[in-house]
């Protein structure tokens, strides 16, 4: 091909046909590839979300028994490894063991929440004066 020939292309972009989408179908199209996006970044996030459960339940011998949140980004877990249970500090870079237990403590089920404060409602019905 000439230079003459591809010169005259770029010229006169109307020259190279095309066809023209209309603006109900531009948005259409838009939309598709849009949730054609979504759809994969959520399959990808339950992919994710799955194959990590699979990992844990495949090595079984690491079990996390409790775990209290110490500051932002600070906490304590408590693990159990075999038969023997590890309270671990776990800090941004570094994981810390803190106490082996002698004897493992048994799982309790969490306590519900309670507030020791007078309730929302009240507090409501009191700022609007009723």
């Amino acid at each position: 091909m000439n230079s003459g020939a591809v010169a005259h292309v770029f010229a006169a972009p109307g020259a190279v046909s095309s066809i023209p989408v209309s603006g109900v179908a531009g948005v259409g199209q838009v939309t598709l590839a849009l949730c054609i996006v979504l759809g994969a970044i959520f399959l990808c996030a339950w992919l994710t979300r799955r194959m990590r459960n699979l990992g844990s339940g495949r090595f079984g011998a690491v079990n996390v028994i409790a775990e209290v949140r110490l500051g932002p980004k600070e906490r304590a877990v408590l693990l159990q490894v075999g038969t023997t249970q590890l309270l671990v500090g776990v800090a941004p870079g570094q994981i810390s063991a803190l106490h082996v237990l002698a004897e493992p403590l048994a799982p309790q089920a969490p306590q519900a929440p309670t507030l020791d404060g007078p309730s929302f409602k009240s507090l409501l019905r009191r700022s609007l004066g009723k």
